[in-house]
This record gives C-alpha cells, sequence and structure tokens, in this order.
C-alpha cells in the first residue's frame, strides 16, 4: 500500500514524518492482511496508540487508513473487539492533539480527517447502522465519533442523516438507553438540531418534548449536572426557530414541566453552585425564547406571543420570576437580570398580565411591599449598570400600550411635604410615584444626580405617547418657592436645573484639554445628561403645554442655546439639547408672544445660527450610528464539546458585560427612539425654515383689498393704503435683515462650494426669497388673467344668446309678412270671383253681401297685424337696449363690437324688404 492512498489529494503537501508514515503502514498492513485474529487485533491497538500520541500519525492515517478501518466495520461484525478498537481508532484520528491556536494556515490534521470521513461515501450510514448493535462501547463509541464528526463538519453530516431513512430515529431512540449512551445521544442531538429545521421537525415528531422533560426530572431539575444544561439547550434549539413547535408543546406537555425548573424554595435556595446557575439560565432563555412568541417576521408570531403569555401566567410562573429577579438578592446577578427581562416579555402588551404585576407583592410578612415598588428600588440602587437595565426594561414593557397603567403610576406622584423633599429617608410605605419623585427632585452631588437619571429614565417610560399624563406631570410641584416667581417650582423646572448642575459637575471633573474625547464616555458616569434630556425630548414631543411650560422660565431657552453652542459639550449631549429647542418650535402654540415660534427661531439664529444648529443635528446622526453598531446582541452561553462546566465569570462577561463602556444609553437610546429622531429632525427642520424665511406678522394682501371700498372716503382709503405700505416695507426690512445672515452664515462655513449650490438651488438665501417674490406674482396674474377670460366667455356667450332672439324675433316677423300676403292674394281672388258672379246675371237672394264680408275681415286682419307689430316692436325695442349695455361693456373689455355685430339682421331681412319694393 503506497504512502499516497485514499485523501492523499486532499493535503496539502507531505507533512508527515517517514517514520510515523511506515509504522501506520505497517500497522494498516497487519489489519488489512493479516491471518491471525489475534495479530489483526494487536495490530488496531497499537495503530490508535500511536494515532493518540502523534499529528504526523493522525496525518498518515487520513492519507491512507479509512478505506482499511471502515472495511473493518462493514465487514467484520462478528468480531466485537476489533469494531471497538476500529472505533476508537477513527476517533483518536478525529480527536486535535495539540490545542493551542497556531497560524491560520497551519494543517490540522483531526479537522482534515473529519471532512475526509464526511466525504466517504456510505460512511455515515455505516456508523448509524452500528447503533443497533447490542454491544454497549460499540454504541457509545459511535456516538463519540459523530459528535466529533458534526463539530467539525456539521453540513455534511446533517446532510447525509436527513438521507438515511430512519437515521434521526435511530439517535431518539439512544435517548432511552443506559445514562452514558443518553448522555452522547442527548449532546449528539442538541450539536444536529441548531440550525437543521427538518432536523428539528422529526426530533418533535419524534416525541422528543417528553423524553427531554423525563430526563430533566429524572436528573434532579435544576439541582442536576451537565445532562439537565444539555436538555434545555436541546428544547431552546427546538423551539427558536419554529412557532408550530411552540405550539404543540403548549398543547400537548404545557409550560408546567418547564416552570417547575425555575421554583425555588425560600431558605433553602441560598445555594446557587455553578452548574445550578448554568441550569437556571438556560431555563430562563426558552422561558424568554416562548414570550417572544418566534423568530421576527412570522405572521403568526403576535398571536402566538399572546397565548404563551396567558399560558405561562396561568401557571404562575410570575411569583417565580419575581422570586429570582426581585426578592432573590443572594442571588446571581445573570440570573437576576434575565429573570427581569422575562417578567418584561410577560407583561408586553398584555393587559392581563400588567394587571396582575401592578397587584402583585413581593417579601415575606410583615415586610411586604408592591412588585413595581420593589422594581423601582433596584433601579434606583443597584451598582451593576446591567441590572439597571433588566429593571429598567420591565417598567418599560409595563407601560407600553398600557394607558390605565400609566396613569395609574402618574397618580402615585403626589405632592411631598416640605419636611420630606430632598430626604433620602424611607420607611419602606412610600408609593411608587413618590419614591420616583423623591428621587427625581434630590439632585445635590453626583451621587445623587446619578440617582435623578434612572429616575428620568423610568418618568420617560411613564409617559411616553400618553398626552394626558404629560400634562398631568408639568402640574406636580415641589416644595420649594422659585424666588422670583413667588410659587411652587414644577418638576419640569427642577429637571432643568439638574441638568445644568450634572454639566457643572462634569466641568469640574473632567480636564478641559479632554473634554471633546471625554464628554460622551459613559464609563465615567457622564450618561446622566443624554438620560436627562432624552426624557425632555420625549416630554415636550407633540405636547404644547408642556412647550409652554417649559418656556414659560427664560433662563431654559438661553441655558439650552449656551449647552450647545459650547465646545465642550459632547456631540450626542449637543444634538439632543438641539432636538429639544426644535421641538419648542415645532410644537409651539403661543401666538405672537416673547415666547411662540418666531421667538425661539431668531434666538437660534442669533445666538448659534442656522447653518451651525443644522450641523449639530447631523452630528448626532453620526452618534445615533456609533450606538447602533455597538449594540450587538447578547449570545446565550454555550457548551463546549467536551460536555464541560462553564465558568460562571466567563457566562456573566457573555451575558452582562457586552457594551460594558456605555450599557444604559445602549438600552436607552434603542433604535425606536432613532426612529423617531429621525422624523422629529425633518419635521423641525421644514417648520425652522418656514418661520425663518417669512415675516412675523406674515402680511398679505388680497387684490380686492387694494381697492377702494364702497361707501369709503378718499382721505381713509389713503390712510389705508399707507399703513399697508408702512407694514409691507417694515417686512421687507426683516426679510432683508434675515437674508443677510444667512448670506454671512453661507459664507462664513460653506466659502465658494456653498455659494455655487446656494445659487443653483432657488429655495436657499435671498434667492428663494425673490423667486417667492415672483412666484406670488405670476400666480395673482394668471388668476387675474383667468377672471377675464371667464368674463369674456360669459359676454360672448350673452351676445350669443342675444343674437339668436333676434333672429327668431325676424323669422317670426317674416312668417306674419307671408301670412299677410297671402290673406292679400285671397282677398284678391275673392274679389275676383265677386267680380265674374256679378257679370254673369242675378244672384242668389241668400246670398251674403261680400263686401261686408270682405270688409269685416280685412279688419280683422289688419288688427291682428297691427297688435303683432306693435309688440314685435316692444321686443325690438328691449332687444336693442340690451345690445347696447353688451356693446358697452364689450368696449370697456376691448373687443370690438362692430366685428362681433356684422351680418346680424342681414341674411333674412333684406330680401323681403326688396320684394316688397319690386312688388
Amino acid at each position: 500500500m503506497g504512502s499516497k492512498g485514499l485523501g492523499g489529494l486532499f493535503f496539502w503537501g507531505d507533512k508527515s514524518s517517514p517514520d510515523e508514515d511506515s509504522r501506520v503502514e505497517h500497522f494498516l498492513e497487519r489489519i488489512s492482511n493479516g491471518g491471525i485474529a489475534d495479530d489483526r487485533r494487536s495490530a488496531i491497538i497499537e495503530l490508535q496508540q500511536v494515532v493518540t500520541e502523534s499529528s504526523s500519525a493522525q496525518l498518515a492515517f487520513g492519507a491512507m487508513g479509512f478505506p482499511v478501518i471502515l472495511s473493518v466495520l462493514k465487514e467484520e461484525r462478528d468480531d466485537t473487539e476489533m469494531i471497538r478498537g476500529a472505533l476508537e481508532t477513527l476517533i483518536s484520528a478525529l480527536t486535535p492533539i495539540d490545542t493551542t491556536v497556531g497560524q491560520k494556515d497551519e494543517v490540522r490534521p483531526a479537522s482534515m480527517n473529519a471532512e475526509l470521513l464526511s466525504r466517504e461515501s456510505e460512511s455515515i450510514s455505516l456508523l448509524l447502522s452500528l447503533l443497533l448493535e447490542d454491544d454497549f462501547y460499540i454504541r457509545y463509541y459511535t456516538l463519540q465519533l459523530l459528535t466529533a464528526l458534526l463539530t467539525n463538519s456539521p453540513n455534511r453530516l446533517q446532510e447525509a442523516i436527513l438521507s438515511i431513512p430512519r437515521g434521526i430515529t435511530r439517535l431518539m431512540d439512544m435517548l432511552m438507553d443506559r445514562e452514558v449512551i443518553r448522555n452522547e445521544a442527548l449532546l449528539l442531538l442538541t450539536y444536529l438540531t441548531r440550525e437543521a429545521e427538518e432536523i428539528q421537525k422529526i426530533v418533535v415528531f419524534e416525541g422528543a418534548f417528553e423524553k427531554i422533560f423525563s430526563i430533566i426530572k429524572e436528573e434532579g431539575g435544576s439541582d442536576g449536572g451537565v445532562v439537565v444544561q444539555d436538555c434545555i439547550v436541546l428544547l431552546s434549539n427546538l423551539i427558536r426557530s419554529k412557532t408550530s413547535n411552540q405550539v404543540l408543546l403548549r398543547e400537548t406537555i404545557g409550560f408546567e414541566p418547564l416552570i417547575v425548573i425555575l421554583k425555588l424554595h425560600r431558605g433553602s435556595a441560598y445555594n446557587f453552585t455553578q452548574q445550578k446557575t448554568i441550569n437556571l439560565l438556560h431555563a430562563l432563555e426558552t422561558v424568554d425564547l416562548l414570550l417572544m412568541g418566534g423568530p421576527e417576521g412570522e405572521p403568526t408570531r403576535d398571536a402566538n406571543q399572546f397565548s404563551n403569555q396567558n399560558a405561562f401566567a396561568q401557571n404562575k410562573i410570575l411569583d417565580h420570576l419575581l422570586m429570582l429577579g426581585a426578592e432573590s438578592q443572594w442571588a446571581p446577578a445573570t440570573i437576576r437580570c434575565r429573570a427581569l427581562r422575562c417578567i418584561g416579555n410577560l407583561v408586553l402588551r398584555n393587559p392581563q398580565n400588567c394587571d396582575a404585576l401592578s397587584s402583585k407583592l413581593v417579601g415575606e410578612e410583615p415586610h411586604t411591599e408592591p412588585a413595581l415598588n420593589a422594581i423601582l428600588r433596584i433601579i434606583l440602587g443597584t451598582s451593576i449598570p446591567q441590572e439597571f437595565v433588566a429593571a429598567d426594561y420591565v417598567v418599560k414593557c409595563f407601560c407600553e400600550k398600557n394607558a390605565n397603567g400609566q396613569s395609574m403610576l402618574v397618580s402615585t406622584m403626589a405632592r411631598p411635604n416640605s419636611s420630606n423633599l430632598g430626604s433620602h429617608q424611607d420607611d419602606g410605605k412610600l408609593t411608587f410615584g413618590r419614591l420616583l419623585l423623591q428621587a427625581l427632585i434630590t439632585a445635590e452631588d453626583k451621587g445623587d444626580l446619578e440617582l435623578c437619571s434612572r429616575a428620568c429614565s423610568i418618568l420617560m417610560h411613564i409617559i411616553k405617547d400618553n398626552g394626558h399624563c404629560k400634562e398631568s406631570v408639568i402640574q406636580v410641584k415641589v416644595a420649594e418657592a422659585v424666588p422670583p416667581l413667588g410659587s411652587l417650582e414644577t418638576l419640569l423646572h427642577r429637571l432643568v436645573k439638574s441638568l445644568a448642575l450634572a454639566v457643572s459637575t462634569k466641568s469640574k471633573d473632567l480636564d478641559h484639554t479632554n473634554a471633546d474625547t471625554n464628554a460622551d464616555r459613559v464609563g465615567d458616569g457622564l450618561y446622566i445628561q443624554p438620560v436627562i434630556l432624552h426624557l425632555l425630548v420625549i416630554w415636550l414631543a407633540d405636547c404644547p403645554n408642556v412647550v409652554r411650560c417649559f418656556l414659560d422660565s427664560p433662563t431654559h431657552l438661553s441655558y439650552l442655546l449656551q449647552l450647545v453652542s459650547s465646545p465642550n459639550t459632547g456631540a450626542f449631549v449637543r444634538g439632543l439639547a438641539a432636538l429639544v429647542i426644535g421641538e419648542c418650535v415645532l410644537f409651539n402654540t403661543a401666538a405672537e408672544s416673547a415666547n411662540d415660534a418666531f421667538a425661539v427661531v431668531d434666538a437660534i439664529s442669533q445666538k448659534i445660527g442656522l447653518t451651525s444648529y443644522f450641523g449639530i443635528l447631523n452630528e448626532l446622526h453620526k452618534s445615533f450610528n456609533s450606538y447602533c453598531s455597538a449594540s450587538v446582541p447578547s449570545k446565550p452561553p454555550t457548551r463546549s464539546s467536551s460536555a464541560s462546566v462553564l465558568d460562571v465569570r466567563q457566562l456573566e462577561n457573555d451575558g452582562l458585560d457586552q457594551m460594558q463602556d456605555h450599557p444604559i444609553l445602549v438600552a436607552v437610546f434603542d433604535p425606536l427612539f432613532f426612529t423617531f429622531v429621525k422624523s422629529l429632525e425633518t419635521e423641525i427642520r421644514e417648520k425652522v425654515v418656514e418661520i425663518y424665511s417669512l415675516t412675523k406678522n406674515k402680511t398679505t394682501v388680497l387684490p380686492t383689498d387694494l381697492e377702494q371700498r364702497v361707501g369709503e372716503l378718499d382721505k381713509d382709503y389713503i390712510s389705508r393704503l399707507k399703513s399697508f405700505m408702512q407694514r409691507q416695507c417694515h417686512d421687507m426690512q426683516d426679510l432683508i435683515s434675515r437674508n443677510a445672515t444667512l448670506a454671512e452664515n453661507l459664507v462664513r462655513t460653506g466659502g465658494s462650494g456653498a455659494l455655487e449650490a446656494a445659487s443653483a438651488k432657488p429655495s436657499s438665501g435671498r434667492e428663494r426669497v425673490q423667486y417667492e417674490a415672483i412666484r406670488q406674482e405670476l400666480q395673482e396674474a394668471s388668476r387675474q388673467l383667468e377672471i377675464l377670460k371667464a368674463q369674456k366667455t360669459k359676454a360672448e356667450e350673452e351676445a350669443n344668446y342675444y343674437h339668436n332672439v333676434a333672429g327668431k324675433l325676424e323669422s317670426d316677423l317674416k312668417s306674419l309678412s307671408d301670412a299677410y300676403n297671402s290673406l292679400e292674394q285671397d282677398n284678391y281672388r275673392l274679389e275676383s270671383e265677386l267680380k265674374t258672379v256679378r257679370k254673369g246675371g242675378d244672384l242668389p237672394l241668400a246670398h251674403p253681401d261680400v263686401e261686408a264680408i270682405r270688409a269685416e275681415a280685412r279688419e280683422e286682419a289688419q288688427k291682428e297685424i297691427e297688435a303683432e307689430l306693435n309688440d314685435l316692436l316692444v321686443c325690438l325695442g328691449q332687444e336693442q337696449s340690451k345690445v347696447e349695455k353688451l356693446s358697452a361693456r364689450l368696449l370697456e373689455l376691448g373687443d370690438d363690437v362692430d366685428k362681433l355685430l356684422e351680418g346680424i339682421g342681414n341674411d333674412a331681412g333684406l330680401p323681403d324688404e326688396d320684394d316688397e319694393e319690386d312688388e
């Protein structure tokens, strides 16, 4: 057998020593061609020892040993010792000898051997078939070998197992085997189910939930060893990515077996071993997965989340979570934080669970207190930033979409007594609001400022998206009188004082030379200013009454302007302060007062400059991006491939110490707030530009206002026009001053490039105002033109109408004339007939008097014609009057009347008159 046998093509050079190659080749030759069974068994044992001790032997074995060993597994099933030896040899070939980290391009024999073995055709099928053997060690070594393969080549092994009929079923059957084999099978399944959804479905179908909880109960629950950890990890893998698996667990077994793991007994629960801590953490993570309802984007996630929350609440999980998170201060910090997070997800957008939390008591009689009070004490008193973040998350979830809960908490913020102001004494009987208010109004030193900032975060959750609560809190007074006003100071004004105190304290603590670099570092305790400003941003949003209260003190706006323009202030704090100022413009409904939006914009222009102000808002985006990129989701604690117990210190680093430089800012300034700020900033920019580009009086005029009114004297008319011109002149001077300021800022900040951009953009600076004026004039001219066109069209329609009426009258006159001619012809005919009769002889005695009849008929016809002619003359007179008025109106509009009336009346009447003259 040559040294370049099977697998040689997969190695990058031959790094095995000649001695090791020859030894491995010699042992393989004895195993393959030996005639004595004992000699072959001895050879495989010696080969296993060599491969275990030498990396070069592993490399040589990978190049030429797999076909020999696999043939042993396939053809010599009756020889148990040979099968055991072959499996042990394969395990040794896949187990790293040197665990130190080497160079990236260094050859790792164990990993390469695992890759080669997984590529062997029918190798995985052959190994799974060995699980049916009766020998204990064969099944045990086979599971170890599969685990080693899965560690190095997970995807290939998963595909191979799925392609084998009943492959997963055989592994599931191992869970019912002896304890050692069960544990190995459990570990293998935890690796297989991490990401493979098809394998997860099969495992669930094979009854994994029942078997998992059976093993956990058998091992002693949270007090069990690493096997309990593997079971809970396997359970988490099965429910993490599949909502259907969560539904199946809830509707078949239920959540009670999982809740039992979290159950602690008072007095006997003080002993938290390292493994017990890890088991509880994994159980809490699994509970958290179920409370989240499934992966993002699934359409059934919200409904499933609500059902899981209710199912957990029915099994009284809140009591156990409060025991771990709020009562058991002797529990490890990692468990307390994870339990508090589970409480938050339990009550998130669930009114029933919110009510349950608000009515829950913690502690033992007689020292009991509401659960929300206990959580608030954790927020205000913990020295661990991650525990503050977890407890703050509970209040955030409780207040989200819970207007009744927010109002309930606000109602407890009664005005404190003067004797209690600034006092840190607490007899344990204070309400939630009183305890919160006490922390908000005590800010005398740096420690109190940190307490105040934490309370500000809680107050922000209570008033967020609730206008009623925002206005209720501005009515809260503190028991000190402001000397200039002689009235009680509001809570809003006190918080602005706390912000100023935080800035002054920071200025004393920091070296001025390093102020820019250290301004936003939370590690120095300087998260106080951003958190207070965050509260102000939320408080002023969409609430004009809060804006009015904020601007009632003239020092507030001046202080914020100074904070924004200070070079010693960090970019993040400057940006948040600029947002508060922008809200004083955007949500300001005061009309023509010292605190209206126009006055705020003027203050921005004079103290900062609009260009600098907008630049500060742009810097805020960069700060947001840095916090978003730094926010890395926490990873669940994992178990090493050797099934060793995790180090609790390492676990705490994984679960708690991420973002150690600014964990509080990352929690407070979440992506939802960033999205809100982006939309808010856009509205602020538009509003500021709109107000700045207009005059304060907003003088407008309509064309009708410039005309002299009916009954108005010339003197009054001239006075009104003069007053209007004065207002216009004042507004024009104001606009010129503003344009000069904008041009100066543009030249100072943008240079020639900015000027070119401004000249190409009509909506900026002076050109924008000129363009706006021209546009308004054009619109007014267009409107007047449209009015004249409409009047002209109406006049033309009236002229056409009367033209048609005149034509109709002429037609009627012609008809009457024709009738009269017809009568004359009949009369002439009758006279001719009468003359003929007279000449012919005697007339009958009864013949009527023809002359009398003729005379009577002529008289009647004459009367009828005269009446009709009189009516026609009256009509013609009226129409002539209308035509004269229309002609005058058309002359005023500038139209040629003769051209409009040309040809009217000539077509019908003239020929008839000529005919009558001819007759």
